[in-house]
This record gives structure tokens, C-alpha cells and sequence, in this order.
């Protein structure tokens, strides 16, 4: 079974009704897919995707990150905005396979109002690439329909290729 259908099979059992049906619309719906060879072994990769630490170090100012099912996976991009408001904050882990993969909840930025608290998804694989790469690849899913959803897939289309691309320069050099 691959990883997304197994993600989505996970997010069946999610807590409310209406993210069991946002997770059984998903299966066909639109979904933001980025890859990326990343300079790192998969354990160096998947250190920093998993750890406050790690995740300072390239995707934002400041991070909590608590690996479990139902930990936090939040990445605050602004502090001198109110709480709630600084970044990805009330974001958490769904599951994960240490070193393999790692699925967790995702928000809109605070400019997109109520759609904020409607959360979407994002898979995080890792495979082994050539000559001691990791390749990443990034699966966000969850998309509902609307214009102001299509504006908020429009941010993270782009939104994640920097992402990656901060991940990638993370490592250069450091293999």
C-alpha cells in the first residue's frame, strides 16, 4: 500500500466528523506534490524534520516539535504577533515511521482568516536517493473547494518549493 492511501486509511479514525469527510474527499481530490534530493543521510534528514532543533535550523525562527502521535508540530514564523496568530500553532503530528515518513496537520496562514482553523494535511517521505541523498518527497492533501481555498493552494504551491529548498541548503556542504 503506499504511503498516501495508508495516510489517508490513518486519518479515517481522525476526531471529528467533519475531517473524516475532508479526509474521504482527498482520496481524489487535488493534492500539492514536491520532490527534493536533499545532500543528508535519511537519519540527518529526518532528525531535522523531527526536532525543534531541526526544524529552527531551516524552516522557521522558532518550532515546537513533539514526536509522538498527537504531539505538536508547529513552526512559529512571526513572534510579534499575538499568540494563535505567529504561525502554525495547533498543528500536530498524525503518525509517523521513524526515518520513513511523517504526517501531520497544517494550517493557513493568519491572512486567510476563518479557513485557518480548517486544517489540511501534508505527508513528508523518505527514500534513499543516489550517493548518499535523501529524496524528500512532500505530499499536501485535504483541499477543499472555493476560491479562497484555491488562493491558499496557490501560497502553498509556492510556499513549499522554498521550503524544500531551505531544507536542501541546510545541508550543503555537510554530508
Amino acid at each position: 500500500m503506499s504511503s498516501f492511501i495508508t495516510a489517508l486509511v490513518l486519518l479515517i479514525s481522525t476526531d471529528t466528523l467533519a475531517e473524516q469527510q475532508a479526509v474521504r474527499e482527498s482520496a481524489s481530490a487535488r493534492r500539492i506534490e514536491k520532490v527534493a534530493s536533499v545532500p543528508a543521510s535519511r537519519k540527518d534528514v529526518w532528525r531535522v524534520l523531527t526536532t525543534t532543533s531541526g526544524a529552527r535550523s531551516f524552516f522557521a525562527p522558532d518550532a515546537r516539535v513533539d514526536l509522538r502521535a498527537g504531539g505538536a508540530y508547529e513552526m512559529y514564523f512571526d513572534d510579534s504577533q499575538p499568540e494563535g496568530r505567529r504561525g502554525s500553532e495547533g498543528c500536530r503530528i498524525v503518525s509517523f515511521e521513524k526515518e520513513r515518513s511523517l504526517l501531520f496537520t497544517w494550517n493557513a496562514p493568519p491572512r486567510f482568516g476563518p479557513l485557518r482553523d480548517e486544517h489540511t494535511w501534508v505527508l513528508i517521505e523518505l527514500m534513499k536517493g543516489a550517493h548518499g541523498t535523501t529524496t524528500v518527497k512532500l505530499t499536501h492533501f485535504g483541499w477543499r473547494e472555493g476560491e479562497a481555498w484555491n488562493e491558499i493552494y496557490r501560497y502553498f504551491d509556492r510556499a513549499w518549493d522554498h521550503v524544500l529548498q531551505a531544507l536542501m541548503r541546510r545541508f550543503d556542504g555537510h554530508r
